[in-house]
């Protein structure tokens, strides 16, 4: 089962839970599953610029994007970006 770890202000909108075990074989099927999915993505299935996803620390863009392929074991970590001016 992948695990996926939710920073503190998704999981209060995912009823106060913030780590779920999910069966996946991408990252976007992993996200998919989840009861946030409408805060991870926007209205063209584009995961919202301000998420950022590590699988097992790794930044997902250097391991393919979304479609990158899970054997299982890995864990997922959503991070808010921090914005500012």
């Amino acid at each position: 089962m992948v695990v996926v770890v939710l920073p503190p202000i998704l999981a209060a909108e995912a009823g106060g839970q913030s780590r779920f075990e999910v069966e996946a074989s991408t990252v976007q099927e992993a996200l998919g599953a989840l009861p946030v999915v409408d805060r991870l993505f926007d209205e063209h299935a584009s995961l919202r610029s301000l998420v950022n996803v590590y699988v097992d620390g790794v930044d997902l863009r250097e391991r393919g994007g979304l479609s990158a392929k899970l054997s299982g074991t890995e864990t997922i970590r959503l991070v808010g970006a921090i914005a500012g001016g």
